[in-house]
Formats: C-alpha cells, structure tokens, sequence
C-alpha cells in the first residue's frame, strides 16, 4: 500500500514510459489528488528488469503481463485500500471514509501538517464525488 496527499492511493493497470519504453499493463498506484503515480511495490524490481531487457531488444512497446504471471497481479492489487475498476462512487465514499479516519488520527496527534493534507483531500474528493452523483443523475 502507498500513500500521498494524507491517506492511501488507489491500485489499478496502466502503462508507464520508462526512457524510450512503454511499458502496458503494469500494476500501478496512483493519488486521486495530486495524479502521483507510482509502480505498485511488489513488481518495481521485475518493471525494471522488462525495461532493461526491452532496450536492450529496441523494443519500444511490451506487455507487463506477457511476462508476470496474472494470478501475482490479482494478489498485488488486494494489497490496495481502492481498486480503480470499483464502482467510481464507492470509490470516493470509500476514499473519503480513510480520510476521515486518518483526519481523527492527525487530531488526536497533533500533527498539523497532516490535518492539513487531509483536510484538502476531503475537499477534492468531496467535489469529485458531487460532479459523479450529478453527471450519473442526468
């Protein structure tokens, strides 16, 4: 699990660039805040070793999971708070229920700076969350 802005980021597959490599179908961790995006923990070493043996064929574009096994991916993404791919609404409720959370816990610590994260993320999700309810009603 990672964190950025506050609180937990959400799992999901992408593709990343990494030099003159795309990489597709890579597991990844991104914030809904800020737009972070970071390779999920458990596959850094293996993108890494796709991305070297890429360059080293001249191949510009690679499968990740031609080359990891599938069942690994799934496992990997249980790992995550939020899964991208959920129910987008349950998704922010569910974001938003760990902000709150954590929010309680900053208090209880004193710790300012977090509140503040914290505090801002609610704000974003909370307008991300009223925009979805709107755009689905009409």
């Amino acid at each position: 699990m990672s964190f950025c802005c506050g609180a937990s980021m959400i799992g999901t597959i992408g593709a990343i660039r990494s030099d003159r490599v795309v990489v597709h179908r890579v597991p990844i961790v991104f914030c809904p805040i800020c737009r972070s995006v970071e390779i999920h923990y458990a596959v850094r070493e293996e993108f890494d070793l796709l991305v070297d043996y890429a360059q080293g064929d001249g191949a510009h574009h690679v499968n990740f999971d031609d080359f990891v096994d599938s069942a690994h991916v799934v496992e990997m993404m249980e790992d995550c708070v939020s899964v991208e791919g959920d129910d987008p609404e349950q998704l922010y409720r569910t974001q938003i229920d760990n902000a709150l959370d954590l929010l309680g816990v900053a208090k209880r610590l004193g710790d300012v700076r977090w509140e503040h994260s914290l505090k801002k993320r609610l704000s974003v999700l909370s307008r991300r969350l009223q925009r979805y309810t709107q755009r689905e009603k009409t």
